[in-house]
């Protein structure tokens, strides 16, 4: 059956807007998600939008290169906890019961939610502090939190950016360009290694998962040329907004 005009408007403008928001704010699942429910069910709506997000994700490392390159010591530490969380996360959503997930997908909107309300606070206080390189008691502690996110964001995504904000600078990186160079990397390795297992499991929807990429790459381009001019504020709050929504609406719809 043919989707509606309408349906495809959603979906691609939500992958559009999600890649611009990437690009600016980060958040974009929260947007990319919530459209992919109306056409599929919680599971196939998860994989679809990691796996439509992935090349924006892959091409804001590539813009960060010079950055990434001035801090390959912490990345290479923390780059097989995210691999190893990635696969982790998404294999406990292609096997535990859907039911599960979709129990959780309110709680995990609402998480993703504050950690967007938070962000400026949290970049601004880990960005304060100037580090060190941490001592192996710390650095234990961040490549089991970087696994934590892994796990997390191979289970669900929205937020990990934010999450790993959180810890880079604890790895020595004082700059933020260059935390954020980290942070993409991170990323689209958690993203990449999601999006295979998913593939394998055969619960991406293609007929989405491919116009919402391409959508979703336009969206990360054009974001990045108006990123100077746009107020990151007004983003972050309509993201947030978007997603206590949807959340309202999943424990409103759990409770009927």
């Amino acid at each position: 059956m043919t989707d509606p005009v309408w349906s495809w408007c959603l979906l691609l403008g939500s992958a559009f807007v999600a890649g611009a928001v990437n690009s600016i704010a980060g958040g974009g699942t929260l947007l990319t998600f919530p459209s992919l429910l109306t056409v599929v069910s919680p599971v196939l709506a998860n994989a679809t939008s990691t796996l439509a997000l992935l090349p924006g994700s892959i091409a804001a490392g590539w813009g960060y290169r010079r950055e990434v390159s001035r801090s390959l010591r912490p990345l290479v530490r923390l780059w097989p906890s995210s691999l190893a969380g990635g696969v982790v996360g998404s294999l406990l959503l292609t096997r535990l019961p859907e039911r599960i997930f979709a129990h959780l997908v309110p709680w995990l909107l609402v998480t993703a939610s504050v950690l967007m309300l938070v962000q400026r606070p949290l970049t601004r206080w880990v960005g304060a502090h100037p580090h060190q390189q941490p001592k192996p008691a710390t650095l234990a502690a961040l490549i089991l939190f970087q696994f934590c996110v892994g796990v997390y964001g191979g289970y669900f995504g929205a937020g990990i950016g934010i999450l790993m904000l959180s810890s880079l600078a604890f790895m020595g990186i004082a700059e933020i360009h260059e935390m954020n160079g980290v942070k993409s990397v991170l990323g689209s390795t958690i993203n990449g290694i999601t999006a295979v297992v998913f593939l394998i499991a055969g619960v991406i929807v293609w007929k989405y998962a491919l116009p919402m990429a391409v959508a979703g790459m336009a969206g990360g381009y054009s974001g990045a040329r108006i990123a100077r001019r746009m107020k990151e504020g007004y983003v972050r709050a309509l993201v947030v907004a978007i997603g206590l929504a949807v959340a309202a609406y999943s424990w409103w719809a759990q409770s009927r």
